[in-house]
């Protein structure tokens, strides 16, 4: 995995200043240098620069970037970041077509099919990527995102008609003119949707993201954004027998071809189904080839003193995960993580993303991906079964299901009660989200003859693919390139998708039992207590001295008038809070984020407006 980065425009001459522009391409890869700590290269052209650091994954020795391909008079460019699972395949193809390589790494296989096919050829690709192709002829640049936006590309337009791109906001900020400028709209992305974002939407003033499934062109006549990808609505004919066995098959064979590496991969073992699935698949392949699977889990110190019982967390995770390493015969790591690191790291989670995160669900996970990066370069996670396969409480429970907004945010009273009066008439929070909810449900086609419930699931799995799927995603990227550690997600295959969005709900769920397609499918990897457990969110600290330390810390931002945040707030209102019993079983942000969370991204807020020196045009 990597980090791409540079600029391009068709009216300047970058060489005429050569030496600046090569720092500036410099200074980018310098910010995003924990995304690739094996190597930085930089490349300048007339109207481009490209910069471009690399975790060596694929072909360790000759895989380096930018590449290029020369074609007569004509040099085509390419930075990369991410992992293509059907390689192999193209590859194949391109050599029956005369093609030839210099390298074994996807990179290449990527250009060649640039060359082939054309500029569209990435409906070909299965894998998660985002890459900038240049055709130096033609002066015209490329930007490419996967199907679901597993990988990060933001871009920027400055006054003089530059195009910046980079995979993280802070390799933008590097060039000149582009500024930390937050206006309403970002306001209410943050205080209104928050820890998830608009897809598309950068957050900060005059800067997006490429578009899951869309990839962008800029050239002497402008700029064009094509769809290659969208979930479509379709009937389902499969019997259930043979969509069980479907089923099966697309995870067991993303999960394998996930594994392919030149260097060895580990995976998280939760002690959940997902994570059980992803870590006996991998375990059963590595065996094959005499290796033994590495799995990691985490939890929280003292967790098991203070553990409490709710809606949501029925039940620690530790006895299932010991079953489990059993089970398959992994080498396991226990980690744990205490209540000051939890809150330290509550900042760096800030620098990791650019903005505020999940909170806690960030912060210790960046926290363990720090750790883990210490031995292993790549991980398999289970991420996004919950979102394909049905396993969220809003998809069967009739007063979620029957929300008229996002499911998991419900309730926006504690958001808009933290907020000063005057910044929540000014920002109207329920009329943005109201907004960008209808149009989101406006992207998807229903098909006839449904019933309106199961129209209605239909919108809410949608929903959660764009919205709810795409944090977490994001999550997963940025806490674990923040070492340098490749997080795949086999779930997050664009075939397992296709398929299952389209399958009966009674499939996916019977007898009171959520993802039941899934642990049908996977039964004969997992034991069956596990298979068939209750489903347990991501863990928190349930220590007492880890909600004494957030409340500490935001007293202090409270009485600091310096702080960016006092006049964005209701200073009496957040200190009420503060001293008000939490109710940790009523999340403000899906299943994952309590009272305690509320403190801890308040506290994000403040680090982050005054890290990013954010100025506020409102």
């Amino acid at each position: 995995m990597c980090s791409i980065a540079g600029f391009y425009n068709s009216n300047r001459d970058f060489n005429t200043e050569h030496e600046r522009y090569s720092y500036i391409l410099n200074d980018m890869n310098k910010a995003l240098a924990h995304r690739g700590p094996d190597a930085q290269n930089t490349v300048l052209s007339s109207h481009c620069g490209m910069a471009h650091t690399r975790l060596s994954i694929r072909d360790v020795a000759r895989g380096e970037q930018p590449m290029k391909k020369v074609i007569g008079e004509n040099t085509i460019y390419i930075v990369y970041n991410g992992e293509i699972y059907n390689t192999k395949e193209l590859k194949s193809e391109l050599l029956a077509l005369g093609y030839t390589f210099d390298t074994t790494s996807d990179t290449e296989v990527i250009l060649n099919c640039f060359l082939h096919f054309g500029p569209d050829f990435v409906h070909r690709l299965n894998g998660i990527f985002a890459f900038a192709i240049y055709d130096e002829h033609i002066q015209t640049i490329y930007l490419y995102r996967d199907h679901f936006g597993v990988k990060p590309l933001y871009y920027s337009v400055t006054d003089d008609g530059t195009l910046v791109f980079a995979s993280e906001i802070k390799g933008l900020l590097y060039y000149p003119g582009i500024r930390p400028v937050i206006d309403a709209r970002g306001l209410c992305e943050v205080f209104g949707i928050g820890p998830s974002k608009t897809p598309g939407c950068g957050v900060f003033q005059n800067i997006d993201e490429v578009k899951p499934g869309h990839f962008m062109k800029f050239s002497p006549y402008g700029m064009t954004d094509f769809t290659y990808y969208r979930i479509t609505s379709n009937p389902h004919t499969d019997s259930y027998e043979d969509t069980v066995e479907k089923v099966r098959y697309l995870v067991k064979d993303s999960i394998e071809r996930q594994i392919v590496s030149d260097v060895p991969v580990c995976t998280f073992l939760s002690g959940g189904i997902d994570s059980s699935i992803i870590s006996s698949v991998c375990a059963a392949k590595l065996r094959e080839q005499g290796k033994k699977l590495h799995t990691f889990s985490f939890d929280f110190k003292d967790n098991s003193k203070y553990f409490k019982s709710n809606a949501f967390q029925p039940e620690q995770d530790r006895p299932y995960v010991d079953m489990m390493v059993a089970h398959i015969g992994s080498d396991h790591t226990y980690l744990t993580c205490n209540y000051s690191d939890l809150a330290d790291y509550l900042y760096t989670s800030v620098e990791s993303r650019d903005m505020p995160t999940m909170a806690d669900v960030d912060s210790s996970l960046l926290y363990f991906c720090s750790l883990v990066a210490k031995e292993y370069k790549v991980v398999l996670t289970g991420e996004c079964a919950d979102e394909i396969f049905g396993g969220y409480p809003w998809f069967y429970r009739d007063e979620l299901l029957s929300a008229d907004t996002f499911p998991w945010m419900k309730d926006l009273s504690p958001r808009l009660s933290v907020l000063s009066p005057d910044l929540r008439d000014c920002l109207d929070i329920p009329g943005y989200v109201s907004s960008l909810y209808n149009y989101l449900l406006s992207e998807i086609n229903l098909l006839p003859g449904e019933s309106d419930t199961e129209k209605r699931r239909r919108q809410i799995s949608y929903l959660n693919i764009r919205m709810f799927m795409q944090t977490l995603l994001d999550r997963m990227d940025r806490t674990s390139m923040a070492s340098g550690l490749e997080a795949r997600v086999p779930f997050a295959d664009p075939r397992i998708l296709d398929y299952v969005f389209n399958v009966p709900w009674e499939y996916k769920y019977s007898e009171g039992c959520e993802k039941k397609l899934l642990r049908e499918a996977m039964k004969d990897y997992v034991p069956h207590e596990i298979m068939y457990r209750k489903k347990s969110p991501y863990p928190k600290s349930y220590d007492p001295h880890y909600e004494q330390e957030l409340a500490k810390r935001l007293l202090c931002v409270l009485n600091d008038p310096e702080s960016p945040l006092l006049p964005l707030i209701d200073r009496e209102y957040v200190k009420n809070f503060i001293n008000a019993p939490k109710d940790y079983g009523r999340p403000w942000f899906g299943q994952l984020m309590a009272g305690p969370q509320m403190m801890a991204y308040l506290l994000q807020i403040d680090h982050w407006l005054r890290k990013y020196a954010i100025v506020l045009d409102i």
